[in-house]
């Protein structure tokens, strides 16, 4: 079970639970692969104007679950289910970001 107060969440793959977090490790490899798109802050902005695209959810999950972990690449991700499917895991990312970025008790648990 993830722990959100280690900025840790949930997210099952073909009904395989993992625990996905944005280490700091985790977030290098994210700016990495975002980075010809405006960075981390233009990455977390259009998450919260809902302006993110489906490469941006893609590369958090993967990021997160990178932290979290998983040893797999976004390619691993093309024929995996995702619980909810890509609504649940544009919010999964979106919390991701969101622990990642938050102090325990403010802001986003």
């Amino acid at each position: 079970m993830a722990n959100p107060w280690a900025g840790e969440v949930e997210l099952a793959l073909n009904g395989q639970r993992h625990v996905a977090k944005l280490t700091l490790g985790a977030l290098a490899e994210l700016e990495a692969e975002i980075g010809e798109t405006g960075g981390m802050i233009a990455l977390v902005e259009r998450f919260e104007a809902g302006r993110f695209s489906s490469r941006d959810v893609l590369a958090v999950i993967v990021a997160g679950l990178r932290g979290g972990g998983w040893q797999g690449c976004a390619g691993d991700l093309r024929s995996v289910e995702i619980d909810g499917g890509p609504v649940a895991a544009a919010r999964k990312a979106a919390e991701l970001l969101a622990r990642a970025f938050s102090v325990p008790g403010e802001g986003a648990a």
